[in-house]
C-alpha cells in the first residue's frame, strides 16, 4: 500500500530539499515548535550592545557578526548611533523591523521596562543573559518574577537570567560571550552553567567536533530542560544530547521533555549538587534546589537517559557521540597487552552488566594463526606486553569481523 500525501511545512526552506519527492492528495499543516524562534531566529535585537568587546553586548554582537548570523541585527543602546558599523536604536520600541529574538545584556533592574518593550513590539523570544537575579536572595528573586510574570503574559519564551545564551551553528546564530566558536555537528549541549558550556565549547574546538545547538538556561526561570529536550527530540539536527543540570525548577516537565529524547537519541546526564555542601553551591550560582540525588538516580534511569558522575565521563562521552558510531548490543571483547589490566577490565563490565563476548572458531583459529603461543586463548585477549602496533592491528581486526562481539 502506497500512502499518498503533501506534508506543508512551516519550517525553514531547508527542509523543501530534504523531502522533494513527496507526492500530494492530502494536506496536513504542522507548526513550528515555539522554541522555533529561539534557536532560529531571522533578526535579532541585541539590547546592551557596545562598541567594546570587553563587554557582555559587545561580545554578543561581535560572535553574531563572526558566526555569519545571515538574519538582520539590531544593536540597541541608547548611547550609540552606530555599533561596530550597523546602525544603533535607541530602544526596542525604535526598530521599524519585525524581531524574532532579543539577547538582553543591560543591568538587572532596567529589564522588567525592556521586557515591556519587547513584548509591546510583537518580539517572539528572549534570552535574558545578565545575573542579578535569584542567585543573590529575595529582592532578585522579586525581580525575576516579574520578567517571568511578564514573559508569560505576553507568551514569549524566556531563557535565562543570568546564563550564557544560545548556539545554533547550522544557522550562524552565536549569542552567547563565549569567546570559542563553535563547528557544526550533531551533538546538543544544555547545561544551566554557562562556564561549563563555554569549557565544553573550548573542549571541543581542540577536539575538533561541533554541535547541533547549545542551550545555557542559567535560572531556568521560564524555558527549562524539559521545553529544550522537547525541541532537540524532534531536531533533524541533533542525534545525542549530553545535560549539564544543578537542579530542576520543574520536575514534571523535565521528565516529560526527557522521556521523549530518550526514547529517540542517545542522552547523556552529569549533575551537580550531589550533596549538602554542592547543593548550597548551586544555590548561591544560579538559584537552583538541587533535590534528592537519590531521586533525581532513580528517574534519570526510568527515563531511559545515561547518567555519569564526572565531568571527564562527560567529556569522554561527548567524544563518543560526536564520532557517529552507535554500539548496537553489549557483548564486549577486551585486548590488552598486560593480564592485570585485562582482568580488572572484566571485573569492571561485570559490575556493570556488560557481558563478554564468546569468540566464534573461525576468530579463535586466525587469532591462533597470529598471535604468539602464549596469548591468553580467550576473552579478554591479552596479546603480551610486548605486542607492536601490528599485533594490535591484527588482533582488532580479526575481533571486529565477528558477529559475535558488539564493540
Amino acid at each position: 500500500m502506497i500512502l499518498q500525501c503533501s506534508i506543508i511545512l512551516d519550517y525553514p526552506a531547508y527542509i523543501d530539499k530534504l523531502y522533494p519527492m513527496c507526492l500530494c492528495t492530502e494536506t496536513i499543516i504542522m507548526k513550528k515548535h515555539y522554541l522555533s524562534k529561539l534557536f532560529e531566529p531571522g533578526s535579532i535585537a541585541i539590547i546592551g550592545a557596545s562598541n567594546s568587546e570587553g563587554s557582555v553586548g559587545g561580545q554578543v554582537l561581535k560572535n553574531l557578526l563572526d558566526s555569519g548570523f545571515g538574519g538582520a541585527l539590531y544593536p540597541v543602546n541608547p548611547k550609540h548611533d552606530e555599533i561596530m558599523g550597523i546602525p544603533a536604536y535607541k530602544s526596542v520600541s525604535e526598530i521599524d523591523h519585525t524581531v524574532d529574538l532579543a539577547v538582553i545584556a543591560t543591568p538587572a533592574k532596567l529589564i522588567p521596562g525592556i521586557m515591556h518593550e519587547c513584548a509591546d513590539h510583537g518580539v517572539a523570544a528572549v534570552i535574558v543573559i545578565s545575573a542579578g537575579f535569584a542567585e543573590i536572595g529575595k529582592a532578585g528573586l522579586d525581580l525575576q518574577n516579574e520578567i517571568v510574570d511578564i514573559a508569560r503574559t505576553y507568551d514569549i519564551p524566556l531563557v535565562g537570567p543570568n546564563c550564557l545564551g544560545i548556539v545554533r551553528p547550522r544557522v550562524g546564530l552565536n549569542a552567547t560571550f563565549a569567546k570559542s566558536p563553535a563547528k557544526t555537528g550533531e551533538l546538543a549541549l544544555v547545561a544551566q552553567s554557562g562556564a561549563f558550556c563555554t569549557a565544553l565549547l573550548d573542549w571541543a574546538d581542540t577536539e575538533g567536533f561541533g554541535f547541533s545547538a547549545v542551550a545555557s538556561l542559567g535560572a531556568t526561570a521560564d524555558v527549562g530542560f524539559g521545553e529544550v529536550l522537547d525541541y532537540l527530540a524532534v531536531d533533524p539536527e541533533t542525534r545525542s544530547i549530553l545535560l549539564y543540570i544543578e537542579g530542576i525548577t520543574d520536575a514534571r516537565s523535565f521528565m516529560s521533555g526527557l522521556r521523549v529524547a530518550a526514547r529517540l537519541k542517545p542522552v547523556i546526564v552529569v549533575k551537580s549538587g550531589r550533596n549538602a555542601t554542592g547543593t548550597r553551591a548551586a544555590v548561591s550560582h544560579t538559584g537552583a534546589m538541587a533535590g534528592s540525588d537519590n531521586v533525581f538516580d532513580s528517574a534519570i534511569e526510568r527515563a531511559g537517559a545515561v547518567r555519569v558522575k564526572t565531568v571527564a565521563q562527560l567529556f569522554a562521552a561527548a567524544k563518543v557521540l560526536a564520532s557517529g558510531t552507535r554500539v548496537r548490543g553489549s557483548r564486549l571483547a577486551i585486548i590488552t597487552n598486560g593480564g592485570g589490566p585485562g582482568v580488572m577490565a572484566a571485573d569492571r563490565a561485570h559490575d556493570i552488566d556488560v557481558p563478554l563476548a564468546e569468540m566464534s572458531q573461525e576468530t579463535y583459529d586466525h587469532l591462533e594463526s597470529v598471535l604468539p603461543p602464549y596469548w591468553s586463548h580467550s576473552n579478554p585477549i591479552d596479546i603480551l606486553g610486548d605486542a607492536p602496533p601490528e599485533r594490535y592491528r591484527q588482533a582488532t581486526e580479526a575481533i571486529l569481523k565477528d558477529k559475535n562481539v558488539d564493540g
